[in-house]
């Protein structure tokens, strides 16, 4: 009895089992994936902006900031200094404080140190960096899922079927790129202004050219292959030759595209937030955790800096990996070698 045959998925999912790399990436990635989820439901690293220790509190390994680093110059002090003479302002000190303690309910009391420090204003740096995940990968993988379906999809038309059609995105295509794509993308940016989803709208409609060449040129080469012409033959639609025949078959390389496009949209996203053109001002991502990080390294408080670049490596890495994995499990030439 002939034993049945094995789909495209399920013999990829086999060899990909046998990738060790590949799994543990898997794994990886899908932490990220709930660590994200549960970020957005509002169950972990909600409270961010919360400022539960002093400022720029150090990380807990290094034990609580001395008196010197976390109190900066203290002022004269003497039996013969008078304040006054300082500043101007010293007398109406004593008042004001006054004033202030009648509106104090209740005192907070805030940590000397955290698991990964604080920030300048005493926000948590892991909460940030797991809060700064949600907005980063978000916005990575969806505009590189974004930018991912309007070039296949426009690539496939101008691949197929050719002729005017194939002219027309041609044109499409050779006036994107044209323009400049850092130029592109600032255009973009100042039409639809800041915040999560006009990040994810600007990279996507920015960054399709590139898949739309590679799957161009894979769809002009299988469209006259025989299995093609046999699914013709038979009475395939245009559309199922399109894509439950060719698409498959070209997965692999959709699926390197897409990961190279996270990484740079995750970059993109770090440099449109530095320039204040990325995330609103009450969102934290890792790209505004580096602009941020800026200022403090000056002072020789790393943690935020370093907070924001673990998290980004080791997702990019992960990520990276994984994709590669997948890509040699779909890829059609090892298929035939088991």
């Amino acid at each position: 009895m002939t034993a049945p045959v094995e789909g495209i998925w399920g013999s990829a999912w086999k060899r990909l089992r046998r990738d060790r790399v590949g799994m543990v990436s898997l794994v990886i990635v899908a932490l990220f994936g709930v660590m994200v989820l549960l970020a957005a439901l509002g169950l972990v690293a909600a409270d961010w902006q919360r400022e539960r220790g002093v400022a720029n509190a150090p990380p807990t390994f290094m034990g609580p900031a001395t008196a010197t680093e976390s109190s900066g110059i203290a002022p004269p002090t003497g039996p013969n200094v008078d304040l006054s003479d300082v500043d101007p302002l010293a007398p109406r000190y004593k008042e004001w404080a006054e004033r202030a303690a009648q509106f104090e309910h209740a005192d907070v009391e805030r940590a000397a140190t955290l698991p990964f420090g604080a920030d300048r204003l005493g926000r948590d740096v892991l909460a940030k960096a797991v809060q700064g995940a949600k907005i980063s990968v978000f916005v990575g993988v969806l505009a590189a899922v974004v930018a991912t379906a309007i070039g296949t999809v426009l690539g496939a038309l101008a691949g197929f079927f050719g002729g005017k059609v194939g002219d027309f995105l041609e044109w499409v295509y050779n006036v994107f790129t044209s323009i400049p794509g850092i130029l592109l993308i600032f255009a973009f940016a100042a039409v639809a202004g800041r915040g999560m989803h006009s990040v994810v709208l600007i990279l996507g409609l920015a960054g399709w050219t590139g898949i739309y060449r590679l799957v161009r040129a894979e769809f002009l080469k299988h469209s006259v292959r025989e299995y093609v012409r046999a699914a013709e033959a038979i009475g395939a639609s245009t559309t199922s030759r399109m894509f439950r025949h060719i698409l498959p078959n070209i997965s692999h390389v959709l699926l390197v595209q897409l990961s190279v496009h996270v990484v740079g949209f995750i970059k993109a996203e770090v440099i449109l937030s530095y320039l204040g053109l990325g995330v609103a001002v009450d969102e934290v991502s890792w790209g505004t955790m580096l602009s941020e990080a800026q200022s403090e390294l000056i002072l020789g408080h790393w943690w935020q800096l370093a907070a924001a670049t673990i998290f980004m490596a080791v997702f990019v890495t992960a990520f990276s990996l994984f994709t590669d994995a997948l890509r040699d499990a779909l890829d059609p030439k090892l298929r035939g070698l088991e």
